[in-house]
């Protein structure tokens, strides 16, 4: 059930292309000022302007003779949002809205992390805390509170920034903190785009996608929101993407629903044991109809849980079920028959563990310590594929306690 305009909180957040200039910063204030006006309670989160972080970084490291610390660069680089937060609370009361700003110096500062420089980890707990006490009642009484994104402070006061996406980051914490019904951010796209504009002629808005299809694209070159971001989405709260271009809060965009796993984790992703399909040839890739034929073949008889292919071979992963030699005389006819396929090879009794998470991808080394482990304890690899956020593993059926056992421990000691 959708609340009346009166009873809505939302969190908005510009991004450093939506307040470039003086004309694009007042459309974003004229954005805030017309949902006020509609009786939205309204937290606004901000970017530094344009490319002032980029500038900031480079005069700093070029005047500092490779001597300048961590912890100093990142008390320079929050000076970008901490000038627009003045800027944009300033021109929201200069337009009849209540506002005030919150600065990483103050002593009311919401959000905390931890002493990663450059790239900070929030204190989720301290945050939520925070949020709930020093902006919820901000928000409340009608005022709308301007809070530097990007930006954290360590617990005895050193100020901090958030890595890639962090001014996404803050508006999610600010969401969960303040029990928004949303968060819009509004950015120089109309939404997720099905591809990256400067790579493809004539992309297609996406009206809606789940967050866990999104957190494949995250970090694929294209203008995606980052994962790391991602991360701290808030599981039922609705995030909308929208663009700068209409100075209108109301605009359709992309609605990304649902919520990521925190952490690193590993499953039984099948309850049933796997066999493995192995089909060799000679160039194989190069034709895709007998690749067509294999997989239509699986899917008439059950389903097909991962795949893998190189130039010469294909491997099948499916569930075991009481006709799989039907289907595996099936897949064999198909290799008979055609000249680029030579032979098949089957390999029964595997279990399917799934490890997922997000930041998997950034975390050095996973898949080394995950293959070391198993080999150290006697468990064979059958098969690995891997994607973003999640590796794929498969394993003899009778060792699935024991592997998810050392994956887990994997997982934990990295």
């Amino acid at each position: 059930m959708t609340k009346p305009l009166s009873k809505r909180k939302i969190v908005v957040k510009f991004g450093g292309s939506s307040l470039a200039d003086h004309e694009r910063l007042l459309k974003a204030v004229m954005a805030i000022v017309n949902e006020t006006k509609r009786g939205t309670k309204v937290a606004v989160v901000v970017s530094a302007m344009g490319k002032t972080t980029d500038v900031l970084l480079t005069t700093a490291k070029n005047t500092s003779n490779g001597k300048l610390a961590k912890h100093e660069l990142d008390d320079i680089l929050s000076m970008g949002e901490r000038t627009s937060v003045r800027i944009f609370s300033t021109a929201l009361r200069n337009n009849g809205v209540d506002s005030c700003y919150f600065d990483p110096m103050d002593s009311n500062w919401p959000i905390i992390t931890d002493d990663k420089f450059q790239n900070a980890n929030p204190d989720v707990k301290a945050c939520t805390k925070n949020i709930a006490e020093y902006v919820l009642p901000i928000v409340e009484k009608g005022t709308v509170p301007v809070i530097a994104g990007f930006v954290g402070k360590t617990k005895d006061g050193k100020i901090t920034t958030l890595g890639r996406g962090g001014s996404d980051t803050t508006a999610f914490l600010l969401a969960e903190g303040i029990g928004a019904d949303q968060v819009v951010l509004v950015t120089d796209a109309e939404g997720i785009m099905s591809s990256d504009p400067k790579i493809i002629q004539s992309p297609q808005r996406l009206p809606t996608i789940d967050v866990n299809t999104l957190v494949g694209l995250a970090d694929s070159g294209a203008k995606f929101i980052h994962s790391k971001a991602l991360k701290y989405k808030p599981k039922n709260i609705d995030v909308k993407v929208i663009s700068n271009a209409h100075g209108d809060l109301s605009r359709e965009g992309t609605i990304i629903t649902g919520g990521l796993a925190s952490e690193l984790d590993a499953e039984i992703a099948h309850p049933t044991s796997v066999a493995e399909i192995t089909v060799i040839g000679n160039g194989l890739s190069a034709n895709p109809q007998v690749i067509t034929q294999m997989i239509e073949k699986v899917k008439e008889n059950t389903v097909l849980l991962g795949m893998s292919m190189n130039t010469n071979s294909i491997i099948l992963y499916v569930p075991q079920t009481e006709n799989i030699n039907s289907l595996f005389n099936q897949i064999h006819q198909i290799t008979v028959g055609n000249k680029e396929t030579i032979a098949m090879a089957v390999k029964r009794d595997l279990v399917f563990i799934k490890t997922s998470g997000v930041g998997l991808e950034e975390t050095h080394g996973i898949i080394g310590r995950i293959s070391e482990d198993l080999r150290v304890n006697g468990v064979n690899i059958s098969g690995i594929l891997t994607i973003t956020s999640s590796i794929l593993l498969f394993v003899d059926w009778n060792e699935k306690e024991k592997a998810l056992k050392l994956i887990k421990n994997a997982l934990k000691s990295h």
